[in-house]
């Protein structure tokens, strides 16, 4: 079994990373960096959202070249982390959340381009994802373990609101948000989770609350206090994929939903 593990702001490598070699993969959608080695006992392939030094910003990621390449090398479920902003106000600061939910209305990459694998009318495979979730459960239980087992606060469930970056969002943009049940918002993580409901690999994601976003409290987090967490996530997430990644191998794997194929 191979693990794919994606990260982003804040951890940019795998601590204890044994047998680590980095890869160039070339995919249909252009070349992504994938470090494979064991982490925790488990065979992993490591994406850095925005590699080593944050040369990326949020609106660079190459989504699509980066699920192509986890697929081609043979994950078998993804789990991702991202650093997020609090819509609701009831989530600590430091605290996880494991998401169940997703609102990605505009389905757009950052170029404005459809969030899809499927680029080309005629392309092998072509067809409409079909689900409730689009999270995977077996991959969101291993999440939850992780998390417990490493000694920290998690909430089981929250929606993730998937925002367009490098800007952090308005005050107004944030109520309609919050309107609509998001409960914590990144800028990376929405074409992942439907990039990788597309290529049915069991997908799940685990959120760091690093500020509340704009206009969720009186006062506005400071910067400081922002990038404070932003370093302190790194450790947090190490330690709840090496708790979870165990867990990974005994959970139900399956593919999220079905497609609709037309070939």
């Amino acid at each position: 079994m191979r693990i794919g593990i994606i990260t982003g702001s804040g951890t940019y490598a795998l601590p204890d990373f044994e047998g680590a070699e980095t890869v160039e993969v070339a995919t249909g959608f252009g070349p992504a960096t994938v470090t494979e080695g064991r982490f925790a006992g488990v065979d992993v392939l490591h994406v850095s959202r925005h590699l080593p030094g944050h040369p990326r910003l949020s609106h660079q990621v190459t989504h699509q070249a980066n699920i192509a390449a986890l697929r081609d090398r043979g994950a078998d479920a993804i789990l991702a982390v991202t650093v997020c902003g609090a819509v609701d106000p009831t989530v600590p600061l430091g605290s996880l959340i494991v998401f169940d939910d997703l609102h990605f209305l505009v389905n757009r990459l950052a170029d404005g381009a459809i969030c899809t694998l499927h680029t080309e009318p005629g392309r092998a495979g072509r067809g409409h994802w079909v689900f409730e979730s689009p999270f995977s459960e077996g991959v969101r239980g291993a999440l939850l373990a992780g998390a417990r087992e490493a000694g920290l606060e998690v909430r089981d469930g929250g929606c993730y609101g998937h925002v367009d970056g490098p800007r952090f969002n308005t005050k107004a943009e944030i109520r309609s948000l919050a309107a609509v049940g998001v409960t914590a918002v990144s800028q990376t993580a929405g074409p992942e989770t439907v990039l990788c409901g597309e290529a049915e690999i069991p997908f799940g994601l685990i959120g760091y609350a690093t500020d509340y976003a704009n206009g969720v409290q009186d006062e506005a987090t400071p910067v400081a206090e922002l990038i404070r967490l932003v370093e302190a996530s790194a450790g947090a997430f190490a330690a709840t994929l090496a708790a979870a990644l165990p867990h990974v191998a005994g959970a139900d794997l399956t593919p999220v939903g079905s497609h609709f194929r037309f070939d």
